[in-house]
């Protein structure tokens, strides 16, 4: 059950998305140089505190939960806002949190959780595998090789982070962006930035003490699960529109919403977007109390990524004609659909026996 606290923080949010974030507004970020409303992301922070939410507060975060956290990207899935929550807010701090380092959460989070800085993570492989063990670069002699992919914001980040093996183990390191060769890439969802970052011998810093695979798992399980929550929102958002359109658009004589071949399709539709919101829940849930999020994360990844892009998909084939024209927003919703369900990996690969 929702707190009253997430309550009020999640009508703060939709608030100030109704009034900044409307289909124009997210059209007008996506063409921006930043790929994203500066403006609105200022306020989300000042006023709101959205980047601070994971981070604890003596590195000037707020020390929420990650249930809080999923209520903002939730919020934020719902009207396809572009804004770098998910990569820099979560994946980036959380990442910097990991390593235990004192001296780089003291340097890198407050500026991060106040969203003055924007931090990016270099992880991913060309083929959109997000491996514990083998990810895209290397470190070798405190220098880093390899060329890393759906790197979100990278091209932009003020702070660049890189997952990157080191002999027999993984770390996370620190570069300065301005040794990276980063390039913005075109991508099949235009309301999420992603970049290529290519390093050639750049030199590194090692934050983590240690082997960083367990902490990487988490990192990647607690990504995945605020990942989910964007998908739940937009997924039920998608829904809303559709059920709206059916009961505006005649045929006949009546609302296509009365005819039962749609009242049964858009049934089905509510039952799966439910199914994943109860698997979001439960992987936050596992998350609060701190038990072991891998298992929950997975089933949310296959179960949220399911839905959303079935959501689409109906939104798509109920709307009609309309829905395949640049001008009406479905096909925004349907881009983010998929592109989510490929991000941190394809759902049929959590798909194993365990």
């Amino acid at each position: 059950m929702e707190t009253d606290e997430a309550r009020a923080l999640r009508e703060a949010v939709r608030g100030l998305l109704a009034r900044r974030s409307g289909p124009e507004a997210v059209r007008a970020a996506m063409d921006s140089p930043l790929g994203y409303d500066d403006k609105l992301w200022s306020t989300l922070c000042e006023q709101i505190g959205v980047a601070a939410l994971g981070i604890p507060e003596q590195y000037g975060g707020v020390g929420a939960t990650l249930a809080e956290t999923c209520v903002v990207l939730e919020e934020l899935g719902r009207v396809l806002a572009p804004a770098p929550m998910l990569g820099s807010g979560v994946l980036s701090a959380q990442a910097v949190l990991a390593t235990q380092n004192e001296d780089a959460c003291a340097r890198l989070l407050p500026d991060i959780a106040s969203g003055d800085t924007l931090a990016a993570l270099a992880w991913s492989t060309e083929d959109g595998d997000w491996s514990l063990d083998k990810p895209a670069c290397v470190a070798e002699s405190g220098k880093i090789h390899g060329r890393a992919h759906y790197v979100m914001d990278g091209d932009l980040a003020d702070v660049l982070l890189v997952v990157a093996r080191d002999g027999d183990q993984v770390g996370l390191f620190e570069v300065d962006p301005a040794d990276v060769r980063r390039e913005r890439v075109t991508t099949m969802d235009p309301t999420r930035r992603l970049a290529v970052a290519e390093f050639t011998a750049t030199p590194a810093r090692r934050l983590d003490t240690g082997n960083f695979a367990q902490p990487l798992r988490h990192l990647r399980d607690t990504t995945i699960i605020a990942l989910a929550a964007e998908q739940v929102g937009a997924a039920a958002r998608a829904l809303e529109l559709t059920v709206d359109y059916t009961k505006q658009r005649h045929q006949f004589g009546r609302p296509i919403g009365s005819f039962q071949a749609l009242k049964h399709r858009m049934a089905d539709l509510y039952v799966h977007v439910e199914a994943a919101r109860s698997a979001l829940y439960a992987a936050v849930t596992t998350a609060v109390i701190g038990g072991d999020l891998s298992a929950d994360a997975e089933t949310a990844k296959v179960v949220c990524s399911e839905a959303f892009e079935h959501a689409a998909a109906e939104m798509i084939q109920l709307h009609g004609g309309i829905a395949i024209t640049w001008e009406h927003d479905a096909h925004l919703y349907f881009k983010r659909a998929h592109g989510t369900a490929l991000f941190l990996g394809q759902p049929a690969a959590y798909l194993v026996d365990r």
